[in-house]
């Protein structure tokens, strides 16, 4: 296994997984300036014109936090759609080859030149995948790595075991490998390097944090939650992923009988209105959120539990 020089720099083997509607500049500097890769949706910037402004700000704000000495901050990415309902596709990946993302996080289709693209201006790509044949076909068009988002993950989720996954990838691929999938402890960063990952994939712990873009009843919600709170569903998107139940409830739903929703009208374009924004993404992993820190404090507590556990297997 073997990470390239930008995500060898970590305080703690994390990203934070990008969170639609979540991840906002605060989140994303506060976690790269902790040591972990902070990363956002490009969708997440709205209107479009709104992306210019955040980027130009992480890029001042972490070029400034590394020149005042100190533990280097962490490289940031940014999440792309790929899917070719995003019609804002084109217009954000400009933004991102202006400023040169060290980092971009491609979802919902593999694409050879997108990563080209990327790969110009000197970044790196991270593919998320939940399927083998879906990790084949982003490494085939030049994915530089994978991230396995696994059972139990937040939003759009899979329904394979870390176990099953990440051994059957290792088989085929040595490249950088980061592990999505109820990790929201220190122990499970540890966790999932010894499954075989490079590093993990946090996104639920993030959203109980002051800086998150959350509503403060969502981030209670994560706080009083545990897994069987979380209910699996294709309903809000078109593509399956894991919600709160009790956001569900309060749409006027009920979350044990939800119909299924036709893949083939999945929307991710830039101006389309979000019919289920009061929906809340969550994974299973919510069990140990017990309240609302800030994120560097959020992320210090993780770095005392790996080495804890580290410590701990050793003896």
């Amino acid at each position: 296994m073997s990470l390239p020089p930008l995500l060898q720099r970590l305080s703690i083997p994390v990203i934070g997984s990008p969170l639609f509607i979540i991840s906002n500049p605060d989140l994303v500097i506060a976690q790269c300036k902790a040591g972990v890769v902070g990363a956002f949706p490009a969708l997440n910037a709205r209107p479009p014109e709104l992306l210019d402004t955040w980027l130009a700000r992480i890029t001042r704000e972490l070029a400034e936090h590394d020149a005042a000495g100190g533990p280097p901050a962490a490289p940031f990415a940014v999440n792309q759609i790929v899917h070719k309902s995003n019609d804002r596709l084109e217009h954000d990946l400009e933004l991102c080859e202006r400023y040169k993302v060290p980092v971009v996080i491609t979802s919902l289709g593999a694409r050879q030149d997108v990563n080209d693209r990327v790969h110009a201006w000197g970044g790196i790509v991270l593919h998320d995948i939940i399927h083998v044949t879906h990790a084949r076909k982003a490494l085939d068009k030049g994915a530089d790595g994978l991230i396995a988002v696994c059972t139990g993950a937040g939003g759009h989720a899979g329904t394979l075991s870390p176990f099953a996954l990440v051994e059957e990838i290792r088989q085929f691929f040595s490249g950088p490998l980061a592990l999505a999938g109820a990790i929201s402890t220190g122990r499970g960063v540890l966790a999932a390097r010894a499954l075989g990952a490079d590093l993990a994939y946090i996104g639920s712990a993030f959203i109980a944090t002051r800086e998150a873009n959350a509503v403060p009843d969502y981030k209670q919600a994560i706080v009083d939650g545990a897994a069987a709170d979380i209910v699996y569903t294709n309903l809000f998107t078109g593509v399956h992923g894991n919600y709160l139940r009790p956001s569900i409830v309060r749409a006027g739903l009920d979350p044990d009988h939800l119909p299924e929703s036709d893949p083939s009208k999945m929307s991710f374009g830039g101006g389309a209105a979000k019919a289920w924004k009061d929906i809340w993404g969550c994974g299973q992993g919510i069990g140990s959120v017990r309240d609302v820190p800030p994120a560097a404090e959020l992320i210090a507590r993780l770095r005392r539990e790996y080495d804890e556990a580290r410590a701990a297997v050793a003896a």
